[in-house]
């Protein structure tokens, strides 16, 4: 009953408000103007009727693979049905495709005409999303949904020059599992306590996690993450000092470098006994260790001589609407039915996937949870908001490349200067286009 009754006065709201503020880059193209005179004739068409105009169409929505397996009850499906029931003048035929929020950025830029109506996507790809004009600006109602019903952080994780791109469904970051059995609550503030008394697993040579180091002494990525022309700062003597930290850490007998499932399948024979990781490995872990599963926020590291604290890159996964679709209306009230509260609830329910609305963060359903908690807390205090501004594509290269470099024991205590620098050139040298 709570579900229904707050998704009928949700989207009582979307038929009263001006839903696409634009679509793509403002100001941009024909194209994109178009696409903002047609949203704004649709939006005029809802506000003036006192019921849903009648509206047969097909709606392609994409989303993840798991969220349309049977495994985890077809949450997808499910809760497009339930929108369906919702709205009986709209004769909506549902056809669902497979992409990950992961690969929108890549996959809908492909082809954004033939692209899903409706389809999930990670925050850090939302200004490739905006270039290709794949992308619709919420606006009205939709907007201050979004904004009242999120954190600030949250919020500014999907806003580029002040327009609102997708509705939040959840935070995107990671944070640190360990063995109760191995590790004290005290143990696991600092790495490299731990490091002295278990296995520890960490993905250097991944480039979404490298970055925790050189943030944690100082390092800075587009200054405050949204300045295109500040680039990135990884060297000098403080990215050195991260370098040397590396290169022990690499050498350290208890540490392992997490590749190609190494971390879960050793925290799940007990050869490991912590990784880094997110929500997704959630339920495979507590399936395994049962009560013996901790969580926890990042770590510090003693880098230079002194505790420094890491920073996970951190961001939203969120819906968008393509302003290619043939009824603005309806996209944008299934991207605001699919994120809010009571889909976020069910999808928690369905996945563990750890919702961001405010007040169901506040509800007896998730507040004692510890993975929300957790997730919550690093997006909060010990995580770095993951910048989108265009340039940020010049880092994820090298940056695994760097993390290969250490592990190949290619990087030494007596080059480290010079590859270090070698490594911060690289971060501020353009991809080939």
């Amino acid at each position: 009953m709570r579900v229904k009754r707050f998704a009928a006065v949700a989207l009582a709201g979307v038929m009263g408000m001006s839903m696409l503020a634009g679509c793509g880059d403002s100001g941009k193209d024909e194209s994109t103007t178009a696409a903002k005179s047609d949203a704004t004739e649709a939006t005029d068409a809802t506000e003036a009727a006192s019921e849903e105009e009648a509206i047969k169409t097909t709606l392609t929505v994409w989303g993840p693979a798991e969220d349309q397996s049977p495994d985890y009850g077809e949450w997808l499906q499910t809760t497009c049905e339930a929108f369906k029931k919702e709205h009986p003048n709209w004769d909506i035929t549902f056809d669902y495709g497979t992409c990950s929020e992961g690969d929108a950025g890549k996959t809908v830029t492909q082809d954004v005409s033939a692209s899903a109506d409706v389809y999930m996507f990670a925050n850090d790809q939302l200004q490739t999303l905006i270039d290709a004009g794949a992308i619709s600006e919420l606006g009205g109602s939709t907007a201050d949904y979004v904004k009242s019903t999120n954190s600030q952080a949250i919020v500014d994780s999907i806003t580029v020059d002040g327009g609102i791109y997708g509705v939040p469904f959840t935070t995107n970051t990671w944070f640190m599992y360990y063995n109760k059995k191995t590790f004290t609550e005290d143990d696991v503030k600092s790495l490299d306590t731990m490091l002295e008394k278990g296995k520890v697993s960490f993905p250097l040579t991944n480039s979404w996690y490298i970055a925790a180091f050189y943030l944690a002494n100082g390092g800075t990525l587009f200054g405050d993450g949204t300045d295109n022309d500040a680039g990135i700062n990884f060297g000098g003597d403080n990215g050195k000092a991260v370098t040397d930290y590396l290169v022990d850490l690499v050498n350290n007998k208890n540490f392992v470098n997490d590749e190609s499932g190494v971390g879960i399948s050793g925290m799940t024979d007990g050869s490991i006994s912590a990784m880094f990781s997110g929500s997704w490995d959630y339920a495979a872990l507590h399936d395994a260790l049962g009560d013996d599963l901790g969580i926890a926020v990042m770590p510090t590291a003693k880098i230079g001589g002194a505790d420094k604290q890491l920073l996970s890159f951190a961001g939203s996964k969120a819906i968008a609407v393509n302003p290619n679709c043939e009824y603005p209306q309806v996209a944008v009230a299934l991207a605001l039915y699919l994120g809010n509260e009571a889909s976020q609830e069910s999808h928690y329910t369905a996945r563990n996937i750890v919702p961001c609305n405010t007040s169901l963060l506040e509800s007896d359903a998730v507040k004692g949870d510890e993975l929300v908690t957790a997730q919550n807390a690093t997006f909060d205090t010990t995580a770095f908001i993951q910048p989108f501004v265009p340039k940020m594509g010049n880092y994820w290269t090298p940056a695994e490349n760097f993390g290969k470099s250490l592990v190949n024991g290619e990087v030494t205590h007596d080059n480290a200067a010079d590859m270090t620098e070698s490594f911060n050139t690289s971060l501020n040298t353009d991809v080939a286009q």
